[in-house]
């Protein structure tokens, strides 16, 4: 299950912004948001922990450090967000914060949300652009990788630098360029 909040009227013209946290404040911070009633995805997924006595699943950020909010572009709503505990600031350059891709995040919502297990991968500017065209991940476009026999379909969000990974099978995949032609 992956915390989000329902869209709001006012949201049409919003953008989806990334911000960093301290460490191991993505739940805290999520949660502040919740409060405030401002719409926020923390991607999370399932891991295996494994203590001394005894060995765990645990939710932890899919891409530690970071969460997305959806706001619009106002000094007010910036300052409401930074002034979170756990906030260190949003990701941009120094004329301020710069929106995410909407694409981007819609498809790591999809990936989770189809329950397909995936894990962090290395950022990839490099590579072939694909989308999916057959099974359960069908539309979702990302950069094609080969690691040995395995085939695997890489999600980046450029503005934080991170990835995430889930094998797929070559014959589910067409290059992105070549679905666009044929459209």
């Amino acid at each position: 299950m992956q915390p989000m909040m329902e869209a709001h009227p006012s949201l049409d013209e919003s953008s989806w912004y990334a911000v960093s946290t301290r460490s191991r404040q993505e739940k805290v911070a999520a949660a502040m948001l919740d409060g405030l009633g401002i719409r926020y995805f923390l991607p999370l997924i399932e891991e295996a922990r494994r203590w001394s006595d005894r060995q765990k699943v645990v939710s932890v950020p899919l891409f530690p450090g970071y969460l997305f909010v959806q706001i619009l572009r106002t000094a007010e709503l910036q300052l409401s967000v930074r002034k979170i505990p756990g906030v260190v600031g949003f990701v941009g350059n120094h004329r301020g914060p710069l929106p995410v891709p909407k694409h981007e995040v819609e498809s790591i919502r999809a990936l989770l949300s189809r329950g397909t297990r995936c894990s962090p991968h290395p950022f990839i500017q490099a590579g072939d652009r694909v989308r999916v065209v057959g099974g359960t991940l069908a539309g979702i476009e990302g950069t094609f990788v080969r690691r040995g026999a395995q085939s695997i379909l890489v999600l980046s969000v450029e503005m934080i630098q991170r990835s995430v990974s889930v094998q797929v099978t070559s014959s589910e995949v067409e290059s992105s360029t070549r679905a666009c032609e044929s459209a």
